[in-house]
């Protein structure tokens, strides 16, 4: 091949920061091929699928060009402003492309598997099927599955909502040719003809619907609205105009289990197919949803994080519901915000973005102070609905069963009598966070994650029978037996939600008592499942933050804060915002429909300054002054950070790495570089960790340092022997 011939420049899943050159697959010409198209490459002694980022030159110092094997795609999968906004991402994370791009795409495309069938398919009885139904036993999925199927066709996702695990008895009936599987007509009704069936829009809904539909091309709207004032109808009237002109709409939502909730309005009020997009799904649902959007056939997608991905060629709206929230940061891989880049998308697309939340991030805040933001302001709760009754519960000197006061309990008492439901939360789940030994204070502590210096307690689950580290993971069976002394008097410390649950089931026997973390809710939709099973009856909901966010439990008349002392003095400089927006978020289940509702805050220290000023003037009481209080210590908002991270077997490594790209980021002060110093967690999962921080007021200044320094770090001889990582907007600093 001439040297001047084009060759393909291909991004390849790999921590590498350059392109791999190769010819193009056999009997293909270079100029056919385009940016975007997946390909398939040969590497060493590997196969890989990458992407073809560009065409050029071949490097005339590079060894023997290697020659592609096939291209997966005939028109590229990545392309216009997915493929520009990826680039724009590599760029800003300083990650490799070959990395980027795989994130964008389902792990069934990045295997390199075609692209799926979307068509929408249905179930329909044969009349041979329909001869045979009198004779199905009655009560079986079976009989069951043809009796809904006699009275016409039903689409798979009908048969979803409608029998659980209809799938086995359409296998047995399929088999005996009673029903057969044909692809399904959409009948859509017209866009918006059941929202006339939802709640009127009040004024300020009705004032921020209008204003988000009479944007013109990108605008960004903070839509700051306190818990309970109808944010989700704000939406669904914005998609409902989005789709009236045709447009494709994307929602992001911060957990798996809102999305079963969002889906189940959306679905019902709106005339389209609303797809959900998320870690539960399978490979190939993942991939089926992500093909409908990229071939304009999914109008609306619902979905976590990794859904702001999706393709969107006819995009007309993005809304990222609880904006605030930190999951969508996310914490390995390509450290990405999916806030964030929802933002740069919306502004490439030229379409509305809309964040959501009843506590918006500082930097949200900040922003539409600036008034880079449109604010828009739901200040009331719609309907009847008013906010919930604040007290203040004072534990010093007090008894308590499980972390639990004798007024919180006398309050769930009557809330029970009353009928309506409680909520107690905890945002630590497991029985207890540490194991003792009463004779001579032994704990049980993480081997991989301690140090002399610094324990990590296992916690205690499962009633006490198993211990668990939260951040390794690591587990091991409770000893009988004190290690030390070989005494007997082995107690669980402290409470999580495990205990909790114990003392109150033991305690409220007469009524359910469901458990909500992420220890109880692996199986899909179990989440979902428990809150049914609780419906309206009487019943105690026990729970961390999985419970904070955005759920609408109608009869929920009490909540129960219990421990959140812990993030009054916490290292972290993001620390009480996040708790202000814990504790106003959990506040707002409370109280949302006709019933009044209350919550109880317990806390050892009532009179600090951050809880009184989040109980007398609210959650932008507690925002001004926080935000006055970064701007005098230079923090986020007001500078821009970016930390990174050394992990190795030895601690020597990444101290030493860090030392050396201290010095391969020196330069002007506009960029401060303070470090390095061992991680908050110096030791986890058996790796010494340590850390470098830089920060600067402009993100200019911050960005240009990183990009002249990344190839430096790359070619040090000590990033070899360490696993680093750079996080560009860290949200934690550890």
């Amino acid at each position: 091949m001439s040297a001047s011939a084009l060759v393909l420049k291909v991004a390849l899943p790999l921590p590498l920061p350059w392109l791999f050159d190769y010819a193009p697959p056999p009997g293909v010409e270079a100029a056919r091929v385009l940016p975007g198209q997946r390909v398939r490459v040969p590497l060493g002694t590997r196969e890989l699928i990458g992407v073809v980022d560009s065409l050029g030159a071949a490097d005339p110092h590079a060894a023997e060009l290697r020659q592609a094997q096939a291209l997966c795609d005939d028109v590229p999968l990545l392309d216009g402003e997915l493929l520009a906004s990826l680039r724009w991402l590599a760029r800003y994370t300083h990650a490799p492309a070959g990395e980027v791009y795989a994130t964008a795409l389902p792990a069934a495309l990045r295997r390199g598997e075609p692209l799926p069938d979307t068509r929408t398919w249905a179930w329909r009885l044969t009349e041979a099927g329909a001869t045979a139904l009198a004779g199905l036993r009655k009560g079986t999925r079976p009989r069951r599955l043809a009796e809904l199927l006699h009275s016409g066709d039903r689409d798979e996702d009908a048969l979803d909502q409608a029998i659980d695990d209809w799938r086995i008895g359409a296998r047995a009936l399929a088999k005996r040719g009673l029903v057969e599987r044909v692809a399904s007509v959409v009948q859509m009704r017209g866009v918006g003809d059941s929202l006339a069936s939802g709640f009127a829009p009040n004024a300020e809904q009705r004032a921020a619907v209008d204003g988000i539909d009479k944007a013109s091309g990108f605008a960004p709207f903070l839509l700051d609205g306190v818990t309970g004032s109808g944010k989700t109808e704000v939406y669904l009237q914005a998609i409902a105009a989005c789709l009236a002109r045709g447009r494709q709409a994307l929602v992001l939502v911060p957990e798996i289990g809102l999305t079963p909730q969002l889906l189940a309005r959306f679905r019902a009020r709106l005339g389209v197919a609303v797809h959900a997009s998320h870690s539960g799904l399978s490979d190939g649902e993942r991939a089926r949803v992500w093909t409908a959007a990229w071939r304009g056939e999914a109008r609306v997608v619902v979905g976590t994080r990794s859904a702001v991905f999706t393709p969107l060629p006819e995009a007309g709206l993005i809304v990222v519901d609880e904006e605030h929230d930190t999951s969508y940061k996310q914490q390995d891989g390509i450290r990405y915000h999916a806030r964030d880049f929802a933002l740069v998308r919306g502004k490439a697309l030229d379409v509305a973005v809309v964040l959501g939340s009843a506590t918006p991030s500082l930097e949200s805040l900040h922003n539409a102070n600036e008034g880079r933001y449109r604010h828009l302001r739901l200040t009331r709760r719609a309907g009847a609905a008013r906010p919930p009754q604040v007290r203040v519960v004072d534990v010093r000197k007090r008894p308590l069963q499980a972390g639990l006061s004798p007024q919180a309990l006398d309050a769930m008492r009557a809330a029970l009598d009353a009928g309506g439901q409680v909520l107690v939360f905890k945002n630590r789940r497991g029985y207890a966070p540490v194991l003792l030994c009463h004779d001579c204070g032994w704990s049980a502590q993480c081997r991989r994650c301690s140090t002399p210096e610094h324990g990590r307690p296992m916690t205690v689950h499962a009633a006490g029978r198993r211990l668990q580290c939260h951040h390794c993971g690591a587990r091991q069976i409770r000893p009988d037996a004190c290690p030390d002394c070989a005494s007997l008097a082995l107690q669980p410390q402290g409470v999580g939600t495990e205990r909790l649950e114990e003392l109150l089931a033991e305690r409220f026997a007469q009524v359910p008592v469901l458990r909500i973390d992420s220890a109880s809710t692996r199986r899909k939709d179990a989440l979902e499942q428990a809150l049914a099973k609780l419906g309206d009856t009487p019943g105690i909901l026990v729970g961390t933050q999985m419970l904070a966010k955005g759920h609408d439990l109608a009869n929920l008349t009490l909540v129960c804060v219990v421990g959140v002392d812990e993030g009054l003095f916490s290292a972290d400089f993001r620390a009480r915002e996040k708790l202000a927006q814990l504790l106003i978020q959990v506040a707002g289940r409370a109280g949302r429909a006709a019933r009044a509702g209350e919550v109880l805050l317990q806390t050892h220290h009532p009179e600090h300054p951050m809880l009184q000023t989040l109980i007398a003037g609210g959650y932008h009481a507690f925002a001004d002054a926080e935000l006055a209080e970064r701007a005098a210590a230079d923090l986020p908002p007001f500078a821009h950070l970016a930390l990174l991270r050394a992990e190795a077997r030895h601690a020597d490594a990444p101290m030493a790495f860090l030392h050396a790209a201290r010095q391969a980021l020196a330069g002007e002060d506009s960029v401060s570089v303070d470090g390095p110093f061992p991680a908050p967690m110096p030791r986890r999962a058996g790796l010494h960790r340590a850390q470098l921080l830089l920060s600067s007021a402009s993100r200019r200044a911050l960005q240009t340092r990183l990009g002249l320094a990344m190839p430096a770090l790359h070619a040090l001889p000590e990033a070899r022997r360490t696993r680093w990582s750079l996080d560009v907007d860290p949200v934690d600093l550890y």
